[in-house]
């Protein structure tokens, strides 16, 4: 974020904590971080305090930063265990929900949808039994608004919902889906706090931790250990910097008027064109093995989607993800 930026994040700190859910996330890091810069009081929910590889990285965070640093344990399938948190909170933060490859998933049910579904009813039907609550940021995805293995080539905006997507086929996007629409309907039964979602594309970038348990890792791994080699996904996709996504939390949050769904990328690439990226940063490394370049099947229908009104509305404007994808590349290998 800008100086600018933070500016605007401190002049609303004084109006009191910011609950962020998942803190120790992928996202949840950076979301953390600029909090904290810009001077507020965080309220960090973890499912285990005594996880030090989860909360060290947020400690040194409070550390370095003007702002201040709560930690608080929390479960996304225990009702009721957001509230404590939630007390005093003006804005929460709510980005926690598992992301996880299909081949990390062995009930879907379980380990995805859930978690997704109960934590977002949990923490939204507490935000209603907390007075101090004026506005909720969710988390979602732009998996909720187009199917990525069908796409039609059709250019997406916020009134769109993935209708393909089933808890069998597609076990993450099916649990985006079903917790957006459980977040607006308990949003919509209500008239004292305003929902404001955000929904990124494809995420990239260095995490706040040292070790992130994010898929987007999973899959830089498949792109460099000869996964992808013989069997590359051939479609592409929104592209965007961690950073900027958790910029547009912040600003869902902070500017006034925001409102609604806003779709949150910034270019829109294939697997063969990151894996060009990488190659031409790191190829000549044999401890790499990329995939070589795929042609473009003309069959398959590109990724559209139009995030105009996120520049609009939220005032966004997006890093180019090339760095970016070297940067996450660096981590995941620990160069």
């Amino acid at each position: 974020m800008t100086e600018k930026d933070i500016r605007m994040v401190t002049m609303a700190a004084p109006y009191g904590p910011v609950l962020v859910t998942g803190a120790s996330g992928y996202l949840a890091g950076w979301v953390v971080k600029y909090l904290l810069d810009a001077g507020v009081t965080v309220h960090a929910c973890v499912r285990d305090l005594g996880d030090e590889a989860k909360v060290a990285h947020l400690l040194q965070m409070e550390k370095d930063a003007p702002g201040s640093l709560r930690l608080f344990r929390a479960d996304l399938l225990e009702p009721g265990s957001h509230e404590a948190a939630m007390q005093g909170c003006r804005i929460v933060m709510h980005t926690a929900s598992p992301f996880l490859l299909p081949s990390r998933i062995k009930d879907p049910r379980r380990d995805v949808l859930e978690p997704a579904l109960k934590g977002t009813r949990d923490v939204l039907e507490t935000a209603c039994g907390v007075p101090s609550v004026e506005r909720v940021v969710l988390t979602s995805s732009t998996v909720a608004i187009i199917d990525t293995v069908t796409v039609t080539g059709k250019l997406c905006t916020e009134a769109d919902w993935n209708e393909v997507t089933t808890l069998e086929t597609t076990a993450y996007p099916y649990s985006k889906v079903l917790a957006e629409r459980e977040a607006w309907k308990i949003a919509d039964a209500q008239q004292r706090w305003k929902l404001v979602v955000i929904n990124p594309a494809f995420i990239v970038g260095p995490g706040t931790a040292p070790q992130q348990t994010s898929a987007t890792f999973d899959q830089f791994r498949a792109l460099s250990d000869g996964t992808f080699a013989k069997n590359m996904p051939v479609r592409d996709v929104g592209v965007v910097d961690v950073r900027d996504v958790a910029e547009a939390h912040l600003r869902g949050a902070y500017v006034e008027d925001a409102n609604g769904r806003n779709i949150v990328f910034a270019e829109v690439l294939s697997m063969s064109d990151m894996a060009a990226i990488l190659k031409e940063a790191f190829g000549d490394d044999p401890r790499w093995h990329f995939p070589p370049d795929t042609p473009w099947n003309p069959d398959v229908p590109h990724w559209r989607a139009d995030n105009s009104k996120s520049r609009r509305e939220l005032g966004m404007t997006y890093r180019p993800v090339q760095p970016a994808i070297i940067d996450t590349f660096r981590q995941f290998a620990g160069l």
